[in-house]
């Protein structure tokens, strides 16, 4: 009953020999951030496996057959997008300095001829106004947005093309002076190059207006989200904290959501800075969460010190102390200024004796006092029966105080 028939043998080794891998899927066309023009060519080699020499080399043979290459080049870059990434897109070639500087050699046979007379005048004054539109237009759309060029950039590339299509326009009118139609007529290529050149810049700033009614729509939006919310699921919320008590799961849960929410609505598009007030904050709340506290986090002045500083690393450690020691309420003082920073970390528990506190536990002497002193500031702690306040003063406060 196991062996195979001898019909079923050929027609298993036919499907063995009809079983081919199957080969990884194309790519999707895309082009990279990181380009040397517009990133087409490396796009379509990426997608056809090809390298990326041959396929930039069969773009130059198709421009020279009437143009196929420009305008497949063209049709590519409309449609392909950009690769996903976080960096702007950015090109290392200068292309609009390239096209200036086809743009000024234009001028010299347009002097020459504009004294001297003689054919392809007429071809000069138009390749030459292309070339100074083409190369302004690169740098007010593409230029202006690469990190590496910038907006100074492009407007010196403009101003050199606006000055390269004045002499153009110069040109034109001395060619022009027999009072001809013709002549006449050329003068206004260079005119009409002057426009585009400067309706260029007012897409950049319709753009720039575009953005900033859209930032003030979604602006709206959020305030009456952050009305509607605020008069329902915030005061909800906070009503539940009245009633449960600091120390109860739902109180600390319902607080939780409340931060979370408040963040959304408030703190906007703009990731928050690690400095030592936002830094405490994210800390009291993941301590909320893991003991029945509740911290009140309140910061005034301005101040230059940082999360990855010694004054939070501290600060953090007598938060933790007290929610884990005495619980309730803890309320988390700071008071920022030119001179430096002071934290104060208040409690309202049974307190303790510092001198009492056995020898190994080194939270208070080491990760408090001992890292203030290091850095050159004070730590003190004071403890009584109705709660616990540990002062933490930066070393630089010192340092202005003794000066």
């Amino acid at each position: 009953m196991g062996r195979m028939t001898p019909s079923a043998a050929p027609e298993a080794a036919r499907a063995g020999r009809r079983a081919r891998p199957v080969p990884p899927p194309r790519p999707p066309l895309a082009r990279p951030r990181e380009a040397v023009v517009a990133g087409v060519a490396e796009g379509l080699a990426r997608h056809l496996g090809a390298p990326v020499g041959v396929v930039r080399a069969l773009f130059i043979v198709l421009a020279l057959l009437g143009g196929a290459g420009i305008l497949f080049y063209a049709w590519c870059w409309a449609l392909a997008p950009r690769a996903a990434g976080e960096q702007p897109p950015t090109s290392s070639a200068p292309v609009a300095w390239i096209l200036t500087a086809c743009a000024a050699v234009g001028l010299l046979p347009l002097a020459l001829l504009s004294l001297v007379g003689g054919r392809g005048f007429v071809t000069i004054v138009a390749v030459t106004t292309l070339a100074a539109v083409a190369a302004g237009v690169w740098a007010a759309l593409i230029d202006r947005r690469d990190p590496v060029r910038g907006p100074r950039h492009a407007t010196v590339v403009r101003s050199a093309d606006a000055v390269v299509l004045v002499v153009v326009f110069a040109l034109a009118a001395l060619a022009g002076r027999d009072g001809r139609i013709a002549d006449v007529l050329l003068i206004v290529v260079p005119v009409a190059g002057l426009a585009v050149l400067l309706s260029s810049n007012l897409v950049g700033k319709w753009r720039e207006l575009s953005g900033e009614r859209d930032k003030r729509i979604r602006e709206e939006q959020r305030a009456e989200m952050a009305a509607h919310l605020h008069d329902s699921v915030l005061q909800t919320l906070a009503l539940i904290q009245n009633r449960g008590g600091a120390s109860s799961e739902v109180a600390r849960l319902a607080r939780a959501q409340e931060r979370e929410l408040r963040a959304w609505l408030y703190d906007g598009d703009q990731p928050a800075d690690s400095d030592l007030s936002t830094d405490l904050r994210d800390y009291a709340a993941a301590l909320e969460l893991d003991y029945p506290v509740r911290i009140d986090v309140v910061a005034a002045g301005t101040s230059t010190e940082r999360a990855s500083g010694e004054v939070a690393a501290a600060a953090r450690e007598a938060m933790l102390n007290a929610a884990r020691h005495a619980g309730g309420e803890v309320s988390v003082y700071i008071e920022g200024g030119a001179g430096g920073v002071d934290v104060f970390v208040r409690d309202r528990g049974a307190g303790f004796e510092l001198d009492h506190v056995p020898s190994d536990r080194l939270g208070v002497r080491q990760s408090i006092i001992g890292r203030l002193r290091r850095l050159g500031g004070t730590a003190t702690v004071t403890s009584g029966p109705t709660g616990t306040e540990v002062h933490l003063r930066s070393a630089r406060e010192e340092a202005g105080a003794r000066g």
